[in-house]
């Protein structure tokens, strides 16, 4: 039996001004406002990869608020509140010390207090101990705990308040139990199909479930028997809520996407056809590309589409150049209405599956290297020439290869696409992304 580990996530609530994207900056270094392999998609500051000591988590915001008046303000915090109940392990509650305790953070420290949750509560701006530590304790009248003071602007007390949000992280539960059962995220934009897709996978299988609560989130996790063999699916389907704007909308499928792609094998993006593919549907997918997931790209409403022999083709050609980050995605063409192809589907998740977990021999993988190198030589540099001096996989989910050359800065992006380009050709990996990692050796020769 496989151990499955699952990242934690954490969520920030707070007021305007309170100096959250500081703190999620300060977190997560510069790296997420775009992500640099991933071209063509700049990515919004919702989400970001941290990590401190010995534990990794996903670090999301739960949205921006419209400083109108002090009713919006506490009805906007409250939703922020509701999405990170929903969605996080823990909850980091962000209130300033220079604008103190306000009724705004009493009523919503009602709200976190009663969900249940870790409750992290930080005071930011605390540049000077001796200057403000008799206000950092008034936030102790809200009743969730110890206030934990920091100035995210100058990075001081960050460390105190990591130690503490990685010591509310469930060791138990974040690694799953031990279930062999692949988990297939179904995502993609509102109404594409999802929730008809897993209507009709129960439907064609006359399975009678029990809906598994997800079990920290409201995403549902429903187990699919086909043709003999168990499936976990998790739906992000469930978006009916009052949301105000578009934006929130937006904002919080991006987060309920990031959070049950996060606990994926395979990840299938659903495209309606009839739309085509969208920016949004890239941005989407790229959630799933940076965190190294099989991939599917599931072309619904297909049935409703007028065709002709160059049709499939055409809108083919469309999605790769839409999201032509992943060219190794697998595409079906399907209809939740219908039931076309969905036994497509399900042999397209299992190749998957078994591609992502694919390991293939040291030997082999340096004899498509050496011949890679003899067919198009490796980039110079002002007279010096890089050398590839050998490649080997260290793991899986995703494929991961670590080659080891004589100068990294020599290692273009380009020629790095190349020697992958190679490796596929031998092995296929379809719907798997692979990832290489560049290490330098001195050449003693």
């Amino acid at each position: 039996m496989t151990e499955r580990k699952r990242k934690p996530i954490v969520a920030v609530v707070g007021r305007p001004n309170v100096g959250k994207s500081t703190l999620f900056n300060a977190l997560a270094g510069e790296k997420i406002s775009i992500v640099k392999d991933t071209p063509g998609i700049t990515r919004d500051r919702i989400y970001a990869d941290v990590h401190w000591l010995d534990a990794s988590f996903t670090l999301i915001d739960t949205g921006g608020i419209e400083p109108d008046s002090k009713d919006i303000i506490l009805s906007q915090m409250r939703e922020q509140a509701q999405i990170a109940m929903d969605t996080a392990d823990v909850i980091l509650f962000l209130v300033d010390v220079k604008q103190g305790l306000v009724d705004a953070d009493s009523k919503v420290a009602d709200m976190l207090r009663r969900s249940k949750k870790p409750v992290v509560l930080v005071v930011n701006k605390v540049d000077s101990h001796e200057k403000y530590m008799a206000d950092v304790y008034e936030f102790y009248n809200l009743g969730i705990g110890d206030p934990i003071p920091v100035s995210a602007a100058n990075r001081l007390g960050i460390g105190d308040m990591l130690d503490i949000v990685i010591s509310h992280f469930n060791k138990e539960e974040l690694v799953a139990e031990e279930d062999d059962r692949p988990r297939i995220a179904i995502i993609g934009k509102p109404n594409v199909g999802k929730s008809s897709l897993i209507n009709k996978l129960l439907g064609e299988n006359r399975l009678i479930v029990s809906d598994i609560a997800g079990t920290t989130r409201d995403a549902v996790d429903t187990p699919v028997v086909y043709d003999g063999k168990e499936y976990v699916f998790i739906d992000t389907a469930g978006l009916r809520r009052k949301n105000k704007v578009k934006e929130d909308l937006e904002h919080y499928m991006i987060i309920r996407t990031v959070s049950a792609v996060e606990r994926a094998d395979v990840v299938v993006l659903v495209i309606d056809a009839t739309e085509g593919v969208t920016e949004q549907d890239a941005k989407i997918a790229g959630i799933a590309h940076d965190r190294g997931k099989g991939m599917i790209i599931a072309v619904n409403k297909w049935d409703a589409i007028e065709k002709n022999d160059k049709t499939i083709y055409e809108f083919t050609k469309k999605i790769e150049n839409t999201l032509s980050f992943m060219q190794y995605a697998q595409m079906v063409y399907i209809s939740a209405l219908t039931g076309q192809r969905i036994p497509k589907l399900f042999t397209t998740i299992d190749t998957v599956i078994e591609n992502c977990s694919l390991r293939v021999g040291t030997g082999v993988l340096n004899e498509i290297m050496t011949e890679a190198v003899a067919l198009q030589q490796p980039p110079s540099d002002k007279g010096k020439r890089l050398r590839l001096y050998y490649i080997t996989q260290v793991s899986v989910k995703p494929p991961t290869f670590v080659i080891f050359v004589n100068d990294k800065e020599l290692m273009h992006f380009s020629y790095t696409r190349y020697i992958e380009n190679q490796i596929r050709n031998a092995f296929g990996f379809q719907g798997t992304s692979l990832k290489f990692i560049i290490r330098e050796r001195k050449d003693n020769s």
